[in-house]
């Protein structure tokens, strides 16, 4: 996956941080909720790979392939949505 300019300078300042309270792990959860089945799931989401990422993962409830689209918000925290593929 390609970087832009701005997008390597974000991640590299949110890896960057002295203070280490305030350090980002560089894998996190992100929650989202199944339309074919209802359930909530948790994906592990990889901040090092990008501050948009877009990706398919099969729902491991119902097994259906959904599209995940990950945005990182200013604050490190992962954003998730999803729709079918």
């Amino acid at each position: 996956m390609k970087h832009n300019i701005d997008e390597k300078w974000q991640l590299s300042h949110m890896r960057l941080r002295t203070n280490r309270a305030e350090m980002q792990p560089a894998e996190m959860d992100a929650h989202y909720i199944c339309d074919s089945c209802g359930e909530e799931i948790v994906v592990p989401v990889d901040v090092t790979e990008g501050l948009h990422q877009d990706y398919v993962e099969d729902c491991p409830v119902c097994c259906n392939p959904m599209v995940l689209h990950v945005d990182i918000a200013e604050d490190g925290q992962p954003l998730i949505k999803s729709k079918h593929e």
